[in-house]
């Protein structure tokens, strides 16, 4: 496996989801991908928990689409080794059914096979998040 073809295959998915280009990055991935966005809050939120194949990740993007935008989408560094990347990076936005702002420092870690992205998590401040949609946070 080739760590840089890695990082540019991720790199790519970013770009094509920064130009609003879903049907590119969903090309990206593998038929059967795993996709978990923001661990920690479940199903609390509409964008939170875990998805299998294409057809589900194309309608969380659509529901991604529907609940929050994005003032900042920042894909700061990439760290490849065999067949993960780990990115670090910073988003900021808006919860669009509240009107309440969010930010956070986050990481995303792609897994890759032969040429695709067959899996996705991405852990941030689950607490923020949680917040911006309205959902209690306990102590």
């Amino acid at each position: 496996m080739d760590e840089q073809k890695n990082v540019d295959l991720v790199r790519q998915a970013y770009d094509a989801f920064k130009r609003g280009d879903i049907p590119n990055l969903l090309g990206r991935l593998s038929q059967d991908v795993d996709w978990e966005a923001m661990v920690g809050v479940g199903n609390k939120v509409p964008t939170g928990g875990r998805r299998k194949g294409l057809e589900q990740v194309a309608r969380f993007f659509g529901t991604l689409d529907t609940n929050m935008a994005f003032q900042q989408f920042e894909p700061r560094e990439f760290i490849a080794e065999r067949d993960r990347v780990v990115v670090l990076g910073y988003y900021k936005g808006t919860v669009k059914p509240t009107g309440r702002p969010f930010s956070s420092e986050w990481a995303m870690v792609f897994t890759v096979e032969n040429g695709k992205i067959t899996k996705f998590q991405e852990f941030t401040d689950s607490s923020a998040i949680l917040s911006a949609f309205g959902v209690p946070v306990h102590a």
